[in-house]
């Protein structure tokens, strides 16, 4: 029994109804919805409340209007990003754009996370991964000041192999990482820099790396649209990870540049 009544607005109920049903194959891509008459039917709702919730799919990337033939499941099923620790850029593939490297004082949580003292800076590079020159992730990468400084990782270019190579070479490779998932609105940057419709939330993944004696050498905030992105979890049998021992977290996230 619930708790209370959904508060939204009916189109909204109907959109989430079809959106789940996208989401777990009961759609097929490529197939088409059922006319306006019969979701009219379905859902005891108005011609109008059906044009709305048809609109909220399509603005999100989930149907296509075809004229004179109907209203189409998008042909691809959910984008699922590997939890991978570098993508190399590839024509029609992977892609970054790097939009800004800086010192700064970190936020409270990444402060804590990294144990940097008070007052002092890190590092941060903050970038945009893309997939096709479609707008995938946001990302905030930050560094402690004493391995990041003077390194690749200060530098405003990109970096070949990524972040990870440029930890290695440092003397601090990757060993494990840490994620923590969370869903939220986006703020005015991530809409914008996602090219989110309206009223979608994000991912927001805060994922901490450690190296050797468990040290903290990266704290990333990873930001997607969820509307057209999956998290994949993955565990890798321990023989394959000599120098991890722990589970790999939750994936979906990309260090690259």
């Amino acid at each position: 029994m619930a708790r209370r009544p959904d508060p939204r607005p009916r189109h909204q109920q109907i959109a989430a109804e079809l959106r789940a049903e996208i989401m777990s194959g009961a759609l097929r891509p490529g197939e088409q919805l059922p006319s306006t008459p019969q979701l009219v039917g379905r859902f005891e709702a108005a011609n109008a409340t059906i044009q709305r919730a048809l609109q909220s799919l399509k603005d999100e990337g989930f149907v296509r209007g075809h004229a004179g033939k109907g209203v189409f499941v998008r042909e691809r099923r959910q984008f699922v990003v590997e939890a991978t620790a570098y993508k190399p850029p590839t024509t029609g593939g992977y892609s970054y754009e790097l939009l800004e490297v800086s010192k700064t004082p970190p936020p409270y949580d990444v402060a804590t996370a990294l144990a940097t003292p008070d007052g002092e800076n890190v590092v941060l590079r903050h970038r945009l991964l893309l997939h096709d020159g479609e707008p995938v992730e946001l990302s905030w990468s930050y560094y402690p000041l004493d391995i990041a400084a003077d390194s690749p990782l200060s530098s405003r270019k990109k970096i070949r192999g990524g972040a990870p190579q440029a930890l290695a070479d440092l003397g601090f490779p990757e060993r494990r990482f840490e994620d923590r998932i969370s869903v939220r609105q986006p703020t005015l940057d991530e809409a914008e820099g996602l090219d989110l419709p309206a009223d979608v939330p994000v991912f927001r993944q805060f994922r901490v790396v450690y190296s050797d004696s468990g040290r903290p050498v990266e704290v990333s905030i990873l930001i997607k649209g969820g509307h057209l992105y999956e998290l994949s979890y993955r565990d890798q049998p321990a023989e394959g990870r000599p120098d991890a021992p722990d589970r790999q977290g939750p994936g979906g996230g990309s260090r690259s540049t």
